[in-house]
């Protein structure tokens, strides 16, 4: 079976930090809730917002109005405010030519992610596009790789392969190891107390444990 790696997008393939954050301050705003200093914003990339308002203050009943407003913003404007991280399209190139299946496995609602990955010419390297979708009942990172895993099925060689401890978390809980990218929004501690196996400081850090990492399995 191929080799088989499941990325994030936020904060892994591109970073989308920027537009995140504004949009986040503008439905607080919208709101009429204090706007923090722009280090504590950055809890939004990577999570889904319906569990991040809340603590900034959103009152649950207000929750889905502060998604609301924030994709007001989002969808014509903040979801451009972003750019592939450096080294990134080099490394996708490198990893298919090397024989590897890649999958994307984000909490940002599928239909963007696919917009923003087609934006800026990723989308192509990519089997498939998995994203979060409410209708379908399927928001955390461990309900996206659910249904990922549902179409694929459970590859015997896979990684998963993101910025955060949510990624690390949400890849355990279906067996799968994750490698920890530290050029985005989480830190390399919380990774590894959530049980990265290894970390990257660059995308060539990790085409090499990539490698490494498969070299040796079956």
């Amino acid at each position: 079976m191929a080799k088989t790696l499941f990325f994030d997008l936020d904060g892994t393939l591109t970073d989308s930090g920027p537009g995140i954050m504004n949009c986040a301050a503008f439905a607080l705003e919208r709101l009429k809730l204090p706007v923090p200093e722009r280090e504590a914003l950055r809890a939004f990339v990577g999570p889904p917002l319906r569990r991040i308002f809340p603590k900034f203050g959103v009152p649950e009943d207000q929750v889905d109005e502060a998604v609301r407003v924030f994709r007001e913003r989002y969808i014509p404007v903040g979801k451009f405010e972003n750019t592939p991280y450096p080294g990134i399209e080099t490394l996708l190139q490198r990893l298919k030519q090397a024989g590897f299946t890649l999958f994307v496995a984000t909490s940002k609602p599928e239909t963007t992610a696919v917009e923003v990955l087609e934006h800026f010419g990723l989308a192509g390297y990519f089997a498939k596009i998995c994203g979060a979708s409410m209708e379908r009942g399927r928001e955390t990172k461990q309900e996206v790789l659910a249904c990922l895993l549902a179409q694929t099925g459970t590859p015997d060689r896979v990684l998963m392969i993101g910025d955060t401890d949510y990624d690390v978390l949400g890849a355990k809980a279906h067996g799968i190891a994750t490698i920890g990218c530290t050029w985005g929004y989480g830190d390399a501690e919380s990774l590894r107390q959530a049980g990265a196996m290894a970390l990257a400081n660059t995308p060539e850090e990790l085409y090499t444990l990539l490698l490494n990492a498969f070299s040796g399995r079956k």
